[in-house]
């Protein structure tokens, strides 16, 4: 999280690491830990968590240096396994940081993935999550029809584009930011700054 410029917030998202594993769950040794947090549960409730892969032959390069936040991340090694990330057993599809969504603001940005979560959140936005294109359900919308802009937030490449547009054409409030070429939150905040990536919504 450092690395990525996110060390400030992670502790405003309680992430963990798997160091001693559960009975069971020993195949997370080692990985993120990205609680689900709940504020209805009060300070400390936890629907659900997702770990995410943070081996080191995954995300660094032969030298030792973070592939993020500026480089793709090589995670081919285990994909026939599980991707970067993995939940729990019968756990579907949710939103990350609901906290977002009873915070006094007009807009919330909406983003694919809790890393850009977190990016947002950093430079005093507030953000929500989706799993992936494959994640998105319908029954999500109606935390979102009281704001008076959702701005969904499209990495700079194709597929995140196709993404954003797809999510944008079910909400009558949503606009698409889009990010220049090759960029997503983290890598635009990386380069440009707090400042400008906040510009990019508009403030």
């Amino acid at each position: 999280m450092k690395a990525r410029g996110l060390g400030d917030v992670a502790e405003k998202f309680r992430l963990g690491y798997v160091g001693s594993a559960l009975t069971g769950h020993e195949q997370r040794t080692g990985m993120l830990v990205l609680p689900y947090l709940r504020p209805a549960r009060g300070p400390h409730g936890v629907a659900t968590v997702r770990f995410r892969c943070i081996a080191d032959e995954c995300v660094k390069d032969e030298a030792g240096n973070y592939f993020a936040p500026t480089r793709k991340e090589d995670h081919d090694s285990h994909k026939k396994w599980y991707g970067k990330y993995w939940g729990l057993p019968g756990d579907g599809p949710r939103l990350f940081n609901t906290t977002a969504l009873i915070t006094e603001s007009p807009f919330i940005v909406v983003t694919e993935g809790e890393f850009d979560t977190a990016v947002w959140e950093s430079v005093g936005v507030p953000a929500i999550a989706y799993q992936g294109t494959g994640a998105w359900r319908d029954h999500f919308i109606p935390s979102l029809i009281g704001f008076e802009t959702v701005y969904v937030i499209a990495d700079g490449d194709e597929p995140g584009i196709k993404a954003a547009e797809k999510l944008a054409a079910l909400l009558p409030n949503a606009k698409v930011i889009v990010l220049p070429d090759g960029h997503d939150s983290n890598s635009f905040l990386h380069e440009y700054g707090a400042a400008a990536l906040r510009e990019r919504i508009g403030l």
